[in-house]
């Protein structure tokens, strides 16, 4: 049928008038679907269930669209500039992989993995105006089996981590570390894995602490990150 209907354009564009939308952007569209129908599966059905977090949902999905549009019209109605084309889209794609610095707070590993995966993705399908649909779909299901194994057999659990200013700063010596974590685990009622100590502050008697545990999938909370410090209290750490 797709087919049928591109042949339709194509005969248009040779013996008729100019058609409204060319053949290429048909394709464009075709592809932008599958790429869509992709980002679906690897944000909603891989990654959102673990993390529960809406504001990676919302920018992995936007991304990845915008990234598509992006090098569709880079590479295909820039076409004309030639060997200026090369050298732009070479440019264009170090810029949309230096993307992935533009936050303030540092992106987890889980979270960088997906949007390289999504950025890549988006690529392909907006470049891969001279392959098959069956070899584009070959691609795409090749990333999706790789990403579900790799996240079902080998993901990490779901590690949260949590900022607390700390009052016992006699507690945060590392022949003491037991005796904090037993102290942090009866007052937050969490089952902490592992304790880090940021900046601490003699006048005051306090320390800021950063604690790591495992987040069951059924719970959700979006302020866990909420406290701030500055950058240099926390640069050692």
């Amino acid at each position: 049928m797709t087919n049928l209907i591109l042949q339709a354009i194509d005969t248009m564009a040779t013996y008729g008038p100019e058609p409204l939308i060319s053949v290429e952007f048909i394709r464009m569209l075709i592809r932008l679907a599958v790429n869509f129908a992709v980002l679906g599966i690897l944000v909603h059905c891989l990654y959102y269930p673990k993390s529960q977090r809406r504001d990676f949902y919302f920018t992995f999905m936007l991304v990845g669209v915008a990234i598509f549009f992006l090098v569709f019209f880079m590479m295909f109605v820039l076409e004309d500039m030639k060997g200026k084309t090369s050298i732009g889209i070479g440019i264009g794609l170090f810029g949309i992989f230096s993307i992935m610095r533009y936050r303030t707070e540092t992106m987890p590993v889980r979270e960088m993995t997906y949007l390289f995966l999504i950025i890549s993705i988006s690529v392909i399908n907006a470049l891969a105006d001279n392959v098959t649909y069956l070899e584009l779909a070959i691609v795409n299901i090749a990333v999706l089996l790789a990403t579900w194994y790799f996240e079902h057999h080998f993901g990490q659990k779901n590690i949260q981590q949590k900022l607390i200013q700390y009052d016992r700063v006699e507690l945060i010596k590392p022949e003491n570390r037991e005796q904090l974590i037993a102290d942090l685990q009866e007052r937050t009622g969490i089952e902490i894995l592992k304790v880090e100590v940021g900046g601490v502050d003699f006048l005051k008697d306090t320390a800021v602490l950063k604690i790591y545990y495992e987040r069951k999938d059924d719970e959700t909370n979006s302020t866990d990150n909420n406290f701030k410090i500055k950058g240099e209290q926390w640069r050692n750490v």
